[in-house]
């Protein structure tokens, strides 16, 4: 394989994102004074408003008997303050995508958050300058497995599916599209904490099984 190019996913590939999501939803209860933080996240998994919208919390508070009309936007701004500061990277991806940039691969990032979300998420974590292609959901207007993101993240790089590898923590979501159009895909498993239906790849199944971050590094140098 000649490899040119590398496309991540971003939540929970290079950052524990589920965690960071735990960690709002426990404060956002915590304000309210009753409720159960999982039972909130679990609003989120649903596909009523979709992981990222806020409205899913103003369903868990109506739901439970709670005031919506005077509290909502306070939980939202709670909501979104915590879990954009509690976003932490893997061990290891500053430093390995450090050493992807003297490479001189080109790195994108594919993800179902909007553009202001995933660039709030990158500038947290130090990595605007790290990365050079952003696919984000309002850009194509397709979320993964749609192939509509893959495409568009490798034309806008330049690449070819056969020369590029992708890594991500979703068999449905990241593994199976990927390697659909014919990249390489490795299966970041240490970041999967997705729910019984994104743990299933189908036909396609990952080149490679990644147990940390670092191991993105050592397909990289074996390919050269």
């Amino acid at each position: 394989m000649n490899l040119r190019g590398i496309i991540f996913d971003m939540d929970n590939t290079l950052f524990d994102f589920v965690e960071a999501k735990m960690v709002a939803c426990t404060e956002v209860v915590s304000f309210l004074g009753a409720g159960d933080p999982q039972e909130l996240f679990e609003y989120f998994r649903r596909e009523t408003h979709g992981f990222e919208h806020p409205e899913n919390i103003r369903d868990y508070m109506l739901d439970n008997g709670m005031n919506a009309a005077d509290n909502y936007q306070t939980c939202v701004s709670i909501y979104e303050t915590h879990k954009i500061n509690n976003i932490r990277l893997y061990p290891d991806v500053r430093e390995t995508l450090q050493e992807l940039n003297k490479l001189g691969l080109p790195l994108g990032i594919v993800t179902d958050a909007n553009s202001d979300n995933a660039k709030k998420r990158l500038a947290k974590t130090g990595m605007e300058a790290m990365i050079h292609s952003l696919t984000a959901h309002d850009m194509t207007g397709a979320k993964k497995p749609d192939l509509a993101p893959f495409k568009h993240a490798l034309e806008t790089m330049g690449l070819n599916a056969p020369e590029t590898l992708f890594v991500g923590d979703s068999l449905r979501r990241d593994i199976a599209p990927s390697k659909k159009l014919g990249m390489m895909a490795a299966y970041a498993a240490y970041g999967d904490r997705n729910s019984a239906i994104d743990r299933t790849s189908g036909e396609y199944e990952p080149d490679r099984t990644l147990n940390s971050f670092r191991e993105v590094l050592e397909i990289v140098l074996e390919l050269k």
